[in-house]
Protein backbone atom coordinates (compact mmCIF):
# COMPACT_ATOMS: atom_id res chain seq x y z
CA UNK A 1 0.00 0.00 0.00
CA UNK A 2 3.06 2.21 -0.28
CA UNK A 3 1.48 5.65 -1.93
CA UNK A 4 3.91 6.88 -4.35
CA UNK A 5 3.50 10.97 -5.71
CA UNK A 6 1.44 11.40 -9.48
CA UNK A 7 0.84 14.65 -11.74
CA UNK A 8 3.36 17.37 -11.76
CA UNK A 9 1.15 19.78 -10.12
CA UNK A 10 2.61 20.96 -6.54
CA UNK A 11 -0.82 22.14 -4.09
CA UNK A 12 0.37 24.46 -1.68
CA UNK A 13 -2.75 22.78 0.56
CA UNK A 14 -4.49 20.08 -1.45
CA UNK A 15 -8.05 18.56 -0.89
CA UNK A 16 -10.91 18.09 -2.22
CA UNK A 17 -10.56 14.77 -4.49
CA UNK A 18 -13.08 13.97 -6.33
CA UNK A 19 -13.48 10.72 -9.33
CA UNK A 20 -15.63 11.24 -12.25
CA UNK A 21 -15.77 10.70 -16.16
CA UNK A 22 -12.07 9.20 -16.06
CA UNK A 23 -10.43 12.32 -14.20
CA UNK A 24 -9.68 13.22 -10.58
CA UNK A 25 -10.78 16.85 -9.95
CA UNK A 26 -9.38 18.46 -6.81
CA UNK A 27 -8.58 21.85 -5.31
CA UNK A 28 -5.74 23.60 -3.83
CA UNK A 29 -7.50 26.20 -1.52
CA UNK A 30 -4.46 28.42 -0.37
CA UNK A 31 -3.71 28.66 -3.91
CA UNK A 32 -6.82 29.47 -5.49
CA UNK A 33 -6.95 26.70 -7.84
CA UNK A 34 -9.10 24.21 -9.27
CA UNK A 35 -7.07 20.79 -10.93
CA UNK A 36 -8.42 18.15 -13.08
CA UNK A 37 -6.25 15.78 -13.64
CA UNK A 38 -6.71 12.46 -16.15
CA UNK A 39 -4.12 9.88 -14.81
CA UNK A 40 -4.60 7.50 -18.37
CA UNK A 41 -2.87 10.74 -20.43
CA UNK A 42 -1.58 12.80 -17.37
CA UNK A 43 -3.11 15.53 -18.66
CA UNK A 44 -3.89 18.62 -16.17
CA UNK A 45 -5.94 21.57 -16.71
CA UNK A 46 -6.24 24.20 -13.77
CA UNK A 47 -8.74 27.20 -13.11
CA UNK A 48 -7.85 29.95 -10.76
CA UNK A 49 -11.12 30.96 -9.11
CA UNK A 50 -9.46 33.63 -7.53
CA UNK A 51 -10.17 33.09 -4.07
CA UNK A 52 -9.55 30.58 -1.22
CA UNK A 53 -11.90 27.00 -2.69
CA UNK A 54 -12.47 24.24 -0.51
CA UNK A 55 -14.11 21.69 -2.63
CA UNK A 56 -15.68 21.14 -6.01
CA UNK A 57 -18.09 18.76 -7.71
CA UNK A 58 -18.91 17.46 -11.15
CA UNK A 59 -22.26 18.74 -12.56
CA UNK A 60 -24.38 16.77 -14.23
CA UNK A 61 -25.65 19.50 -17.05
CA UNK A 62 -21.93 20.29 -17.62
CA UNK A 63 -19.17 22.05 -16.16
CA UNK A 64 -18.27 22.70 -12.46
CA UNK A 65 -19.52 23.23 -9.07
CA UNK A 66 -17.12 25.08 -6.26
CA UNK A 67 -17.60 26.14 -3.03
CA UNK A 68 -15.00 29.15 -1.87
CA UNK A 69 -14.51 32.39 0.21
CA UNK A 70 -17.39 34.37 -0.98
CA UNK A 71 -20.34 31.18 -1.67
CA UNK A 72 -20.63 28.75 -3.72
CA UNK A 73 -20.19 29.34 -7.32
CA UNK A 74 -20.94 27.11 -11.11
CA UNK A 75 -17.57 26.73 -13.13
CA UNK A 76 -17.72 26.73 -17.25
CA UNK A 77 -14.89 24.64 -17.70
CA UNK A 78 -14.43 26.30 -21.34
CA UNK A 79 -14.38 29.56 -20.49
CA UNK A 80 -13.09 29.33 -16.96
CA UNK A 81 -15.71 31.51 -15.77
CA UNK A 82 -17.52 31.52 -12.57
CA UNK A 83 -20.81 32.15 -11.76
CA UNK A 84 -22.42 32.68 -7.93
CA UNK A 85 -25.15 30.74 -7.31
CA UNK A 86 -25.41 31.83 -3.37
CA UNK A 87 -23.47 32.62 -0.30
CA UNK A 88 -25.16 31.86 2.50
CA UNK A 89 -22.63 33.54 4.82
CA UNK A 90 -22.29 36.27 3.54
CA UNK A 91 -22.56 38.10 7.21
CA UNK A 92 -20.08 36.34 8.27
CA UNK A 93 -16.40 37.94 6.86
CA UNK A 94 -14.18 35.58 8.66
CA UNK A 95 -15.85 32.20 7.43
CA UNK A 96 -15.37 30.76 4.32
CA UNK A 97 -16.14 27.21 2.59
CA UNK A 98 -14.33 24.24 3.05
CA UNK A 99 -14.93 20.64 2.25
CA UNK A 100 -17.89 19.53 0.52
CA UNK A 101 -19.82 16.44 -1.62
CA UNK A 102 -22.80 15.02 -3.10
CA UNK A 103 -25.57 13.05 -1.74
CA UNK A 104 -27.02 10.13 -3.66
CA UNK A 105 -29.55 12.36 -4.51
CA UNK A 106 -27.86 14.87 -6.14
CA UNK A 107 -27.44 17.47 -3.58
CA UNK A 108 -24.21 19.69 -2.71
CA UNK A 109 -23.54 19.36 0.71
CA UNK A 110 -20.81 21.48 1.86
CA UNK A 111 -19.55 22.82 4.98
CA UNK A 112 -17.99 26.31 6.38
CA UNK A 113 -14.71 27.20 8.42
CA UNK A 114 -14.25 30.03 11.06
CA UNK A 115 -10.56 31.58 9.27
CA UNK A 116 -9.79 33.11 12.19
CA UNK A 117 -7.09 31.70 15.28
CA UNK A 118 -7.84 30.63 17.75
CA UNK A 119 -10.64 29.25 15.42
CA UNK A 120 -14.54 29.59 16.69
CA UNK A 121 -17.51 27.41 16.73
CA UNK A 122 -19.50 29.62 14.11
CA UNK A 123 -19.99 27.51 11.52
CA UNK A 124 -22.49 25.30 9.73
CA UNK A 125 -22.80 22.42 7.16
CA UNK A 126 -25.29 23.43 4.55
CA UNK A 127 -27.01 21.27 1.75
CA UNK A 128 -27.63 23.20 -2.04
CA UNK A 129 -30.67 21.58 -3.81
CA UNK A 130 -31.06 20.96 -7.32
CA UNK A 131 -33.97 23.75 -6.96
CA UNK A 132 -30.91 25.84 -5.63
CA UNK A 133 -32.34 26.38 -2.43
CA UNK A 134 -29.87 26.48 0.63
CA UNK A 135 -30.70 24.48 3.64
CA UNK A 136 -28.79 24.62 6.85
CA UNK A 137 -28.23 21.24 8.01
CA UNK A 138 -25.78 21.19 11.02
CA UNK A 139 -24.56 23.78 13.47
CA UNK A 140 -22.49 25.02 15.33
CA UNK A 141 -19.14 23.85 13.24
CA UNK A 142 -15.72 24.72 13.58
CA UNK A 143 -13.65 23.25 10.69
CA UNK A 144 -16.18 21.43 8.59
CA UNK A 145 -14.99 18.27 6.54
CA UNK A 146 -14.84 14.83 5.24
CA UNK A 147 -18.42 13.68 4.88
CA UNK A 148 -19.57 10.40 2.97
CA UNK A 149 -23.06 8.16 2.35
CA UNK A 150 -23.24 4.38 3.04
CA UNK A 151 -24.93 2.33 -0.37
CA UNK A 152 -28.27 1.88 1.13
CA UNK A 153 -28.38 5.75 1.79
CA UNK A 154 -29.38 4.92 5.49
CA UNK A 155 -26.72 6.70 7.27
CA UNK A 156 -24.66 10.00 7.06
CA UNK A 157 -21.25 10.37 7.99
CA UNK A 158 -19.81 13.45 8.92
CA UNK A 159 -16.61 15.12 10.19
CA UNK A 160 -16.58 18.41 12.10
CA UNK A 161 -12.53 18.35 12.63
CA UNK A 162 -11.81 19.85 16.36
CA UNK A 163 -14.41 17.81 17.78
CA UNK A 164 -11.83 14.79 17.26
CA UNK A 165 -14.42 11.96 15.71
CA UNK A 166 -16.45 11.06 12.72
CA UNK A 167 -20.20 11.52 13.62
CA UNK A 168 -22.69 9.14 12.09
CA UNK A 169 -26.87 10.36 11.27
CA UNK A 170 -29.68 8.62 10.74
CA UNK A 171 -29.85 9.96 6.38
CA UNK A 172 -33.72 10.13 4.49
CA UNK A 173 -32.53 10.60 0.91
CA UNK A 174 -36.09 11.40 -0.16
CA UNK A 175 -35.75 14.69 1.81
CA UNK A 176 -32.04 14.97 2.99
CA UNK A 177 -33.05 15.34 6.77
CA UNK A 178 -30.44 14.45 8.93
CA UNK A 179 -31.09 12.74 12.54
CA UNK A 180 -29.98 10.41 15.66
CA UNK A 181 -26.50 12.13 15.80
CA UNK A 182 -24.16 9.84 17.55
CA UNK A 183 -20.24 9.44 17.50
CA UNK A 184 -19.30 6.45 15.52
CA UNK A 185 -15.45 6.89 15.86
CA UNK A 186 -13.96 8.78 18.51
CA UNK A 187 -9.82 9.80 17.56
CA UNK A 188 -9.56 11.72 20.74
CA UNK A 189 -6.36 9.84 21.53
CA UNK A 190 -4.31 10.63 18.47
CA UNK A 191 -2.38 13.80 18.71
CA UNK A 192 -3.55 14.59 14.78
CA UNK A 193 -6.79 15.30 13.25
CA UNK A 194 -9.47 13.52 11.07
CA UNK A 195 -9.50 15.64 8.15
CA UNK A 196 -11.16 14.88 4.46
CA UNK A 197 -12.80 11.20 4.12
CA UNK A 198 -14.06 9.10 1.40
CA UNK A 199 -15.97 5.16 1.49
CA UNK A 200 -15.35 2.22 -0.32
CA UNK A 201 -17.64 -0.40 -1.44
CA UNK A 202 -17.91 -2.46 1.83
CA UNK A 203 -19.05 0.73 3.82
CA UNK A 204 -15.58 1.19 5.11
CA UNK A 205 -14.34 5.04 6.02
CA UNK A 206 -10.42 5.86 4.70
CA UNK A 207 -10.23 8.84 6.43
CA UNK A 208 -6.81 11.17 5.55
CA UNK A 209 -5.73 12.85 9.18
CA UNK A 210 -3.73 16.39 9.03
CA UNK A 211 -0.59 16.33 10.87
CA UNK A 212 -0.87 13.16 11.19
CA UNK A 213 1.10 11.56 7.72
CA UNK A 214 -1.23 9.02 7.92
CA UNK A 215 -4.71 7.77 6.06
CA UNK A 216 -6.92 4.77 8.15
CA UNK A 217 -9.34 2.63 7.66
CA UNK A 218 -12.33 2.11 9.66
CA UNK A 219 -14.94 -0.49 9.50
CA UNK A 220 -17.66 1.00 10.97
CA UNK A 221 -19.82 -2.80 11.16
CA UNK A 222 -16.92 -3.83 13.71
CA UNK A 223 -15.89 -0.50 15.08
CA UNK A 224 -12.11 -1.37 14.17
CA UNK A 225 -9.36 0.24 12.17
CA UNK A 226 -8.71 -1.97 9.63
CA UNK A 227 -5.40 -0.74 7.70
CA UNK A 228 -3.04 2.55 7.77
CA UNK A 229 -1.41 4.04 4.89
CA UNK A 230 1.57 6.24 6.10
CA UNK A 231 3.03 9.18 4.35
CA UNK A 232 6.37 10.80 3.57
CA UNK A 233 4.70 14.19 4.45
CA UNK A 234 3.15 15.23 7.63
CA UNK A 235 -0.02 17.10 6.23
CA UNK A 236 -2.38 14.32 4.65
CA UNK A 237 -5.71 16.40 4.20
CA UNK A 238 -8.15 13.78 1.74
CA UNK A 239 -8.94 10.97 -0.05
CA UNK A 240 -10.90 9.42 -2.75
CA UNK A 241 -10.92 6.28 -4.54
CA UNK A 242 -10.87 6.71 -8.25
CA UNK A 243 -9.24 4.69 -11.30
CA UNK A 244 -10.66 2.18 -14.20
CA UNK A 245 -11.97 -0.16 -11.65
CA UNK A 246 -12.44 2.23 -8.42
CA UNK A 247 -9.57 0.49 -7.07
CA UNK A 248 -7.11 3.51 -7.25
CA UNK A 249 -6.80 5.66 -4.02
CA UNK A 250 -5.86 9.17 -4.23
CA UNK A 251 -4.67 11.28 -1.03
CA UNK A 252 -4.38 14.86 -1.83
CA UNK A 253 -1.71 16.28 0.89
CA UNK A 254 -0.56 20.24 2.12
CA UNK A 255 3.03 21.84 3.23
CA UNK A 256 3.50 22.66 6.60
CA UNK A 257 5.27 25.72 7.00
CA UNK A 258 9.28 25.26 8.05
CA UNK A 259 9.02 21.80 7.28
CA UNK A 260 11.32 20.86 4.71
CA UNK A 261 9.49 17.55 2.71
CA UNK A 262 10.28 17.15 -0.62
CA UNK A 263 6.99 15.41 -1.65
CA UNK A 264 4.59 17.64 0.82
CA UNK A 265 1.83 19.60 -1.43
CA UNK A 266 2.16 16.40 -4.03
CA UNK A 267 -1.10 13.72 -5.00
CA UNK A 268 -0.79 10.68 -4.11
CA UNK A 269 -2.08 7.41 -5.31
CA UNK A 270 -1.85 3.43 -4.14
CA UNK A 271 -3.66 0.14 -4.40
CA UNK A 272 -4.97 -0.71 -0.94
CA UNK A 273 -6.92 -3.42 -1.98
CA UNK A 274 -10.08 -1.69 -1.72
CA UNK A 275 -12.56 -0.51 -4.37
CA UNK A 276 -14.60 3.14 -4.03
CA UNK A 277 -18.27 3.74 -4.91
CA UNK A 278 -19.00 6.28 -8.06
CA UNK A 279 -19.32 9.58 -6.98
CA UNK A 280 -22.84 11.70 -7.63
CA UNK A 281 -22.96 14.86 -9.76
CA UNK A 282 -24.86 18.09 -8.65
CA UNK A 283 -28.31 16.90 -10.34
CA UNK A 284 -28.81 20.13 -12.25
Amino acid sequence: MSPEPISNYTSVWGEGPIWHNDRLLYVDIEDHKIISFTPSTGAEKIWDVGQRVGTVVPRASGGLIWAGEKGIFSLDETSGESTLIIHPEAAIATNRFNDGKCDPAGRFWAGTMDMNSPRQPVSALWCLNTDHRIEKKFAPVTISNGLVWTQDTQTFYYIDTPRKCVLAFDFDNATGNISNQRTLWDTSADPSSPDGMTIDSEDRLWVAFCHGAKVVCFDPATKKIEAQIDFPCVETTACAFGGPDLGDLYITTGIKSGLEEPLAGRLFVCRPGAKGVPATAFGA
